[in-house]
């Protein structure tokens, strides 16, 4: 295993292997079964594009040798910043198939976090597209090579610039084979949902993800007739695997990809590619429901939606089933491992008030205050360990310290309680972060990015309810002069190279910040002035 991951304990992990929780294969090896039984099954469809199982492993081959032919070697960190398009899928396959580990980044990620995952991860080389929404990667790729030599090579899916190695033109090497694989090493990273200024990195195994992958498919009923589509980011550990992108393919169905989530471009999906199951975020759901009441669309092969990422109120939840005419699945889970998702023989009220049990009877599962258990039904931090639940970020020794206890249960940082019949319900964060359509924005790092501005002499963010986005970000500041409106804050922001989606919705001008007798800013108090309750 890399330096700077956390193994499993010995013991802990000679008895998942004992138990056959861990099964000893390969991520890599599951589009190639699926193509031995499903040669000339479709596999991925991407608008006119489609791609038979045989072709894609094919694909994956020749993407592996050609990597391999540039330099990429097993073990090599190798950053994917890429869209919801077939090259993510065949390219982190490649790279997982030689033994180099992908790196996971979103799209909409910019020069502070780019280069913050290449120093953290040690990647050496960096996949992206060309242009995307009319930001152009390639020099964005550029710029940050030029401030860390180490990253040694650039791959662009489109049209290359001098010093770009396209990835469509990639050489073959027919002799080439696959380096012997280690079910228990790092298969790629995920990202960490936000909750420290910048992402930490999530290192999965193969023997792990594996066991989340076939938990989920056998939860969601999933098989070879099934069509997933992916509608939300398939960076996302959600739409990955939960079960997702990878559990759809492991099965032999098809995934169908769309560069949006928007029902207007995902309900004629449906129709024409006979969807069976999707993953969304409530914001996303509630369009989802909207237009469902209007459209033409044909939706009647849609058996299952999975709603997850923020937490799913009774009334929406109890719109699901008669608009969209299919079953409901509340999910609960993180990138680090523990998901809990409802069941289809769960009662209806379960199904809308609840996110269900673990998907694993190995889950462990405590709701504490601090270190001890609270009774039954109250509220406390929900922790967790399990063997698809990682025991520390990658090369973040002090972090870690704080985030997992000493017998290795992870913290979530997540208020919730049990109910009589062992079903979780979230209440609320301890972490400071607005979750806004499913992504988490931790509030500090956009205060610090708020402070940079010479006209802010103070700065609190907070997420307030938003019928969209579920939260929308709202900063307070405290002007050193003339107030600056919120388009110049937005402005300046993203200048900065600060992602889209961390940029504040609103603004608000306040004299001073209430503070909490220890001095800390009251970001309660904050929201319930915009609320009209007095503070």
């Amino acid at each position: 295993m890399l330096t700077g991951c956390t193994a499993w304990p010995a013991d802990t992990a000679e008895r998942y292997r004992r138990l056959g929780i861990w099964r000893g294969e390969p991520l890599d090896a599951l589009t190639t079964h699926a193509a031995h039984r499903e040669t000339d099954a479709v596999a991925l469809v991407y608008g006119d594009r489609r791609y038979t199982y045989g072709e894609l492993e094919e694909w994956i081959f020749r993407l592996a040798s050609g990597f391999a032919r540039q330099g990429v070697a097993a073990g090599d960190r190798v950053l994917v910043q890429l869209p919801n398009v077939p090259e993510f899928v065949a390219i982190v396959f490649a790279l997982m198939k030689m033994g180099a580990k992908p790196v996971f980044s979103l799209i909409a990620h910019r020069h502070t976090e780019i280069t913050h995952l290449v120093r953290l991860s040690g990647a050496t080389h960096y996949v992206f597209p060309d242009v995307h929404r009319t930001f152009d990667h390639r020099e964005l790729a550029l710029r940050v090579r030029s401030e860390n030599p180490s990253l040694r090579t650039l791959f662009v899916v489109g049209a290359a610039v001098d010093g770009l190695v396209a990835v469509d033109a990639l050489g073959v090497d027919e002799n080439w084979t696959p380096p012997p694989a280690d079910p228990s090493d790092i298969a790629f990273f995920l990202l960490s949902g936000g909750t420290t200024a910048l992402p930490k990195l999530v290192p999965r195994t193969h023997d792990d993800y594996a066991y989340q992958l076939a938990q989920t498919t056998a939860l969601c009923g999933i098989t070879s007739h099934d069509t997933y589509l992916a509608a939300l980011p398939i960076e996302f550990n959600f739409a990955w695997g939960c079960p997702g992108v990878v559990g759809t393919l492991a099965t032999g169905g098809t995934v169908v990809l769309s560069d949006t989530p928007n029902p207007m471009a995902c309900m004629p999906l449906v129709e024409r590619e006979g969807v069976t199951f999707t993953s969304l975020v409530p914001s996303v759901l509630a369009l989802w429901i909207e237009v469902a009441e209007w459209t033409t669309a044909n939706l009647s092969s849609l058996r299952l939606v999975q709603v997850g990422g923020a937490k799913l109120s009774r009334e929406l939840a109890a719109r699901v089933m008669p608009a969209l005419d299919c079953d409901l699945q509340q999910v609960f889970g993180m990138a680090e491992g523990l998901l809990c998702f409802t069941r289809a023989d769960d009662p209806l009220e379960v199904k809308l008030t609840t996110q269900g049990r673990p998907v694993s009877y190995a889950d462990e599962i405590r709701i504490v205050d601090g270190v001890e258990p609270v009774p039954l039904g109250d509220v406390g931090e929900l922790i967790t360990r399990g063997p698809y639940t990682i025991r520390g970020y990658y090369s973040a020794p002090e972090h870690n310290e704080r985030a997992f206890t000493t017998d290795g249960f992870y913290r979530t940082g997540d208020l919730a309680r049990l109910t009589p019949r062992g079903d979780l319900v979230i209440e609320g964060r301890i972490k400071d972060v607005v979750i806004r359509g499913g992504d988490k924005i931790n509030a500090v790092e956009v205060e610090e990015h708020l402070l940079t501005h010479a006209a802010v002499a103070a700065a609190a963010v907070v997420g307030l309810p938003d019928e969209l986005f579920g939260e929308r970000i709202c900063a307070f500041i405290v002007p050193s002069g003339p107030a600056p409106t919120t388009a110049e804050l937005r402005q300046a922001m993203h200048a900065r190279g600060v992602a889209d989606y961390k940029l504040p919705d609103e603004v608000r001008v306040v004299g001073e910040l209430p503070l909490t007798p220890l001095g800390k800013v009251d970001k309660k108090a904050l929201a319930r002035t915009v609320e009209g309750v007095p503070s």
